[in-house]
């Protein structure tokens, strides 16, 4: 079957560089699914799990907590802040997360601007979906 390369890099390095069958991403909108000869487009991801085929088959799951892809007919580049196989999510972490993103969220209040309060959402949105995860994995 027909592949196309796939990114996925970090502002550190690069995470993971691999020929790919189909990939499906969480984008903001829903799951999409990546084939090769995709059309051209960009991308914003919610929080999330990254699915590789490889023959046929799931080779490689990944949970990423936002960010973007960028999508060409031959490659899918996708950045993250972090990328992390769901059986290494730590429920503990994800709880604490969940509390300082809260707690964020919280003194805001209304008294912060619309933007400021959307990346704290962002942040709770983010740190409950690695709280699923972890507790499913």
């Amino acid at each position: 079957m027909a592949t196309f390369e796939l990114e996925l890099v970090s502002p550190e390095r690069l995470l993971l560089s691999r020929p790919a069958e189909m990939v499906v991403i969480p984008a903001a909108e829903g799951e999409m699914g990546v084939l090769p000869g995709h059309a051209p487009m960009i991308v914003k991801l919610a929080a999330g799990l990254i699915r590789v085929t490889e023959g046929g088959q799931v080779t490689e799951v990944l949970f990423v907590p936002g960010g973007f892809a960028e999508v060409t007919p031959e490659r899918l580049t996708i950045l993250a802040d972090e990328a992390t196989p769901p059986a290494r999510l730590s429920k503990a972490e994800a709880e604490a997360r969940i509390a300082a993103a809260d707690k964020a969220y919280n003194e805001l209040g209304l008294t912060g601007t619309p933007e400021a309060r959307e990346a704290a959402m962002e942040q709770l949105l983010a740190a409950r979906a690695m709280a699923a995860v972890a507790e499913a994995a």
